[in-house]
């Protein structure tokens, strides 16, 4: 069974963890790093043959269109991260219409493809801003990849569909979902698949859930990483104890990590996987 690796793009100081220190008219300020970490990146994905949609904030697109041309030279698929990772619940509609069609721009001006696919920062699709979801549909997106089924103290619907499938929208259209994958622990959901969560547990751990996923319950991963996770060496920015832990814990070990995982387990993009299982058309 083929799960879906999808890469956010971003660079350290863009993270919503930092939005009280970096300001986003500052961002230019501070030294860039995602060029050379998505490289990275790319470069492991060649060696192991693995296909993901790079989901890539406007704002770097805007700035770096050789990165942008390069993910898609070497056969990834492009997705949109918005374009000042801002979460959807900090804006009003009109705002985040704006903010989303300038950073689909962005990336389709640099790499000359549509752009289908969307992930909000910080997993921002919520109860209170399903609205967003009727935004996307208009501006052309296909499939949204932003929900997380579990309790959180900022993001998720606890009680969503846990895996990919069609939503019908208030204005009738359709959208496809990829909600992020989590392991049923009796009542409750565990998370494993990205970020934070990948950082933290322990591999075993982490292939164990993914195998009971793909094998027990016969359904396909979705796995997410960003580019400044496998970069230990990055600028430390000033931060609560809390926010720190959760950045930079085990940056060291990400990498091998994903190794290890692409060894372990199929892969293809977020595209690739709606045509797996068939939801590309209107059920």
């Amino acid at each position: 069974m083929r799960n879906a690796l999808t890469i956010d793009v971003e660079d350290y100081f863009q993270v919503e963890a930092f939005a009280r220190t970096v300001q986003f008219a500052d961002w230019a300020k501070y030294p860039s790093r995602v060029a050379n970490n998505t490289r990275k990146l790319l470069d492991r994905l060649d060696a192991g043959g693995v296909t993901a949609t790079f989901f890539v904030v406007g704002w770097v697109a805007e700035r770096d269109g050789d990165l942008v041309r390069d993910i898609l030279k070497r056969g990834h698929e492009l997705g949109c991260h918005s374009y000042a990772h801002r979460p959807i619940w900090s804006m009003a509609k009109g705002d985040f219409r704006e903010d989303v069609r300038r950073a689909k721009g962005a990336i389709e001006d640099a790499a000359g493809v549509a752009v289908v696919g969307f992930r909000a920062p910080t997993f921002s699709v919520t109860r209170r801003t399903l609205w967003a979801l009727d935004v996307l549909a208009e501006l052309g997106f296909e499939y949204d990849s932003s929900i997380f089924p579990i309790h959180h103290d900022r993001y998720g619907i606890p009680d969503a569909d846990r895996f990919p499938h069609r939503i019908r929208l208030e204005s009738g259209a359709e959208i496809v979902e990829l909600p992020m994958t989590t392991y049923p622990l009796g009542r409750h959901r565990l998370p494993f698949s990205g970020g934070g969560y990948f950082r933290l547990l322990p591999y075993p751990v982490i292939r164990r859930a993914l195998r009971y996923v793909n094998e027990s319950e016969r359904r396909p991963a979705i796995v997410y990483l960003h580019p400044w996770e496998i970069d230990p060496d990055q600028p430390r920015l000033p931060a609560s104890k809390a926010t720190h832990f959760r950045h930079y814990v085990n940056l060291a070990r990400t990498e091998s990590k994903l190794a290890r995982l692409l060894g372990d387990f199929q892969f293809t993009t977020a595209a690739g996987l709606i045509g797996d299982l068939n939801l590309a058309s209107a059920a």
